[in-house]
């Protein structure tokens, strides 16, 4: 496959100069460390599992997706899908030769895991605290040896919000030692104070944290010369005069030459909270970071700027999207929307395609646990996959599906011994099934495609041959999630209930570049 038809989005401009966002995908509450020549970046992944993905690069540009944290949370209740709650803002930190992960899930507390290898397996979750509603946790290893952690609260879960704690921590990561202190109070003058990260630099310790709200919030940092305060702070980044809103929450990295970097997200509704890269120098012990065009002393985010000096020049990597289904496991880039059972799928069956078994589903997409799902990764892109579909029971369904808070898909249903094609969207009158009338089984397989333009308005089409492709329903637009983007993806139901041995075997998923709204008018 051509680059082109891999990168719907590509950052990094091949002049020595990156456009932001780096990344036009919700990889949000990023976090991102420098170990030698690489750079580590995590992001939160609330519901969605594997959970809390783990992204490699070498010019804090050009990103692949190299693993997952874990594979599951160890409750229950994720065993469905549970949405805007899961694993939230992550953070990365690497100490006494092992990379250490801290996220909270906001109703059971927080948790670490470590790895030799960030590509290889990390450790199984530890409960560091059990908590409601304590989130954002970052660790600090102090030169003296002693550790700790400051977090943030939910006011859903705790009732009180625009704090942040420090708490003494084991130096192993295992166990918090005290219930902390109150470190900063935000309430008056950075409401909504949460995300922080912790550093040392230049005598000083450091609280980078996001304040004001998603949208329309600010960067914050808080100064002091004592771990424990009393910090002062400072405004550091705003929207300003520039169309990027709410730029905050992330990570702050220093190369060895000195530059200063700080990777955070932009809400972009549908799109969810996309990865932009900005530059920061100090100034009188404070940093500034972007830009400060108008000499307020707070920086202003970039749309284009020279690209980090690491030395060398890298080639283009974006996160992977497309898939052949020629590996013995899923690509990094697919979710499930809940804790995944074996019985989901089988790339063993058929080798060479993913095989979806059609599993027991409620009639409500919304509430089912085996979507299996990817991240919208640009502004406008188009999705096709090749499916072959093999029902038993009355009403099993296989299709693309586009989802957040509400949901649209396109597939093929058994019905009787037919197979007719569908298309469902959300209204104002709940959720509309279109009939596409019956379809020759024949042909064997089918194509099924989706057009997301811009603004994300979204169009579904199908094929017999993979070559001419008709349209079925009227545009709509795609949504975000609770606390995530849209997704696309696919998935595989049996809404009888009945055991069955239905399946669908899928081809492959092809992510291209494109001018989607002009090919969904054609």
């Amino acid at each position: 496959m051509s680059s082109t038809f891999e990168n719907p989005w590509v950052a990094d401009q091949g002049d020595g100069t990156y456009c932001n966002p780096i990344l036009f995908a919700d990889y949000s509450d990023p976090d991102v460390i420098r170990v030698g020549d690489n750079f580590y970046m995590v992001a939160s992944s609330f519901n969605c599992t594997p959970g809390i993905p783990i992204l490699r690069s070498q010019d804090l540009v050009n990103w692949t997706i190299i693993n997952h944290v874990f594979d599951r949370l160890p409750y229950p209740c994720y065993d469905e899908p549970a949405h805007g709650k899961g694993a939230w803002a992550p953070s990365i930190r690497y100490h006494a030769g092992k990379y250490w992960v801290f996220f909270s899930t906001p109703d059971e507390g927080i948790f670490m895991s470590t790895a030799a290898d960030p590509a290889q397996a990390w450790s199984p979750l530890k409960l560091v605290k059990e908590a409601k509603g304590w989130i954002d946790p970052c660790p600090f290893w102090d030169d003296d040896g002693q550790a700790y952690l400051v977090h943030a609260f939910a006011k859903s879960r705790a009732g009180i919000k625009s704090i942040l704690h420090l708490c003494r921590m084991k130096p192993d990561g295992t166990e918090l030692l005290d219930e902390g202190r109150l470190v900063f109070d935000g309430t008056q003058e950075h409401p909504t104070i949460e995300g922080p990260k912790l550093y040392k630099h230049n005598g000083y310790y450091y609280i980078f944290a996001p304040a004001g709200g998603v949208r329309p919030g600010w960067q914050t940092v808080l100064r002091a010369k004592n771990v424990s305060g009393p910090y002062e702070d400072k405004i550091v980044m705003a929207q300003g005069n520039t169309d990027i809103n709410g730029p905050h929450q992330g990570g702050w990295v220093e190369l060895e030459s000195g530059e200063g970097w700080f990777v955070h997200f932009q809400d972009r509704g549908a799109y969810g909270r996309i990865t932009h890269l900005q530059p920061v120098c100090w100034i009188d012990d404070w940093p500034l970071i972007g830009q400060d065009r108008d000499g307020d002393s707070i920086g202003e985010p970039v749309a284009i700027h020279a690209k980090p000096n690491v030395g060398k020049n890298f080639s283009v990597a974006v996160p992977q999207t497309s898939d052949e289904f020629d590996s013995v496991k899923l690509g990094l880039q697919w979710q499930w929307h809940a804790n995944p059972q074996p019985a989901w799928m089988s790339l063993s069956a058929n080798p060479g395609k993913l095989r979806l078994y059609a599993m027991p589903a409620k009639s409500d997409l919304l509430q089912v646990p085996n979507l299996l799902l990817q991240k919208f990764p640009a502004p406008t892109f188009t999705v096709t996959s090749r499916i072959t579909f093999q029902p038993e029971r009355e009403g099993e369904q296989v299709g693309l599906v586009i989802i957040g808070k509400t949901l649209a898909f396109v597939g093929l249903q058994k019905q009787g011994a037919n197979i007719r094609l569908i298309q469902s969207a959300h209204s104002d009158a709940g959720q509309v099934l279109i009939d596409g009338g019956r379809i020759d089984r024949s042909t064997g397989s089918f194509y099924l495609r989706v057009s997301v333009g811009e603004g994300a308005v979204c169009r579904f089409s199908y094929s017999a041959d993979g070559h001419v492709f008709k349209t079925l329903g009227e545009k709509f637009q795609a949504c975000a999630g609770v606390w995530i983007g849209a997704k696309v993806g696919l998935f595989c139901i049996n809404p009888s209930g009945t055991p069955s041995q239905g399946f669908a075997d899928c081809h492959w998923f092809r992510v291209a570049a494109s001018d989607a709204l002009e090919q969904i008018d054609a």
